[in-house]
């Protein structure tokens, strides 16, 4: 258990899920009142992607060279830590939302925030994948930035592009979600985060 503990810190775990918590209830905080709006998908997607770039940080360690050097099999403890990041980020914002009764209840199904979760922590490990650790939280942002400004999404790229904001059930969401957290954590697993 003593690796798992250095693992951990070595990946700013603590920190992370420290900022996960804390956004996931000031953004509940925030909502108490209903705010969020029942039809309004973007408070619960910022708190979504907020938390996914705070756990991104621990997708690069401190010293790459002893990662890629050590004699451990590197390909399924970082896809668990992928995964494990993503649940982690769900688990915060359903807590959040379950004990402040805000953010959105309406849009904010289970589903929808396990989807969310899901497929920005593909696109933080793809960015750490092209990127760097250091800069796995710019592929969320970006997309995230694009999705809140973006027109409404009357065509099928554009419910592609903007798939974080479609209800749960939509068939665009749901696959784009899927395909992003299948080859952010592969992508991922595999290569690890670029130097």
């Amino acid at each position: 258990m003593r690796w798992l503990t250095l693992y951990a810190r070595s990946r700013q775990v603590p920190a992370s899920l420290a900022a996960v918590l804390i956004s996931a209830m000031a953004m509940g905080e925030l909502t108490r009142d209903g705010s969020g709006g029942s039809g309004d998908a973007r408070m619960p997607v910022l708190v979504l992607a907020t938390g996914v770039m705070a756990a991104s940080v621990g997708l690069g360690g401190q010293d790459l060279g002893l990662d890629r050097t050590a004699a451990v099999r590197w390909v399924p403890r970082r896809a668990a830590h992928v995964l494990l990041a993503g649940a982690v980020v769900a688990a915060a914002v359903l807590t959040a939302r379950a004990v402040n009764g805000g953010m959105g209840e309406g849009i904010a199904t289970t589903a929808f925030v396990v989807r969310d979760s899901a497929g920005l922590m593909g696109l933080a490990a793809l960015g750490a994948a092209l990127a760097g650790g250091q800069y796995a939280w710019t592929l969320p942002f970006a997309w995230l930035s694009f999705a809140l400004f973006a027109p409404p999404p009357t065509s099928a790229p554009m419910r592609v592009a903007t798939w974080m904001m479609l209800p749960s059930g939509t068939a665009a969401g749901t696959w784009t979600a899927l395909v992003l957290t299948a080859a952010g954590t592969a992508a991922y697993a595999a290569a690890g985060p670029r130097r």
